[in-house]
């Protein structure tokens, strides 16, 4: 049974942009031997990252993230099982949103500043969507 998890979290005090690369050169290998796929935003200050595939792989990987200490405050969004994968081509694809329009951003929020804490789960999916889209979300590795 697929599913599609999407959370945000906040960034730990020292993390960099060097972290951020190693992360998802990391990620990508282990998400593509256990079947996930899915991205991630990143603003500087948060993490925004839609997950999807098999239940428990996604959920074992879920708690993994939000027991990892380079993440703070750390909120599910939205959980669902699908019938299929949006992001099938990506073991972790990346957006950087501080080089993105930001009247993509303010689409879906009241403001150009990406804060996944104050808009529904479903438009920050909507905000994905329009990424895949616009070919806005790039493998790393």
């Amino acid at each position: 049974m697929l599913v599609r998890l999407l959370y945000v979290s906040r960034v730990a005090p020292g993390f960099d942009r060097d972290e951020l690369v190693a992360i998802l050169r990391r990620s990508q290998p282990h998400n593509a031997a256990q079947g996930i796929t899915g991205a991630l935003c990143f603003s500087g200050e948060v993490f925004l990252q839609v997950l999807e595939g098999g239940r428990g792989a996604v959920n074992r990987l879920y708690n993994r993230i939000a027991a990892d200490p380079r993440h703070r405050d750390v909120e599910l969004l939205s959980y669902a099982e699908v019938p299929e994968r949006r992001f099938a081509g990506w073991t972790m694809g990346q957006v950087d949103l501080e080089r993105l329009n930001p009247a993509l951003v303010l689409k879906y929020s009241e403001t150009a500043r990406l804060d996944p804490y104050s808009v529904s789960g479903p438009a920050s999916l909507a905000l994905f969507d329009e990424l895949v889209a616009t070919a806005a979300i790039v493998g790393l590795c």
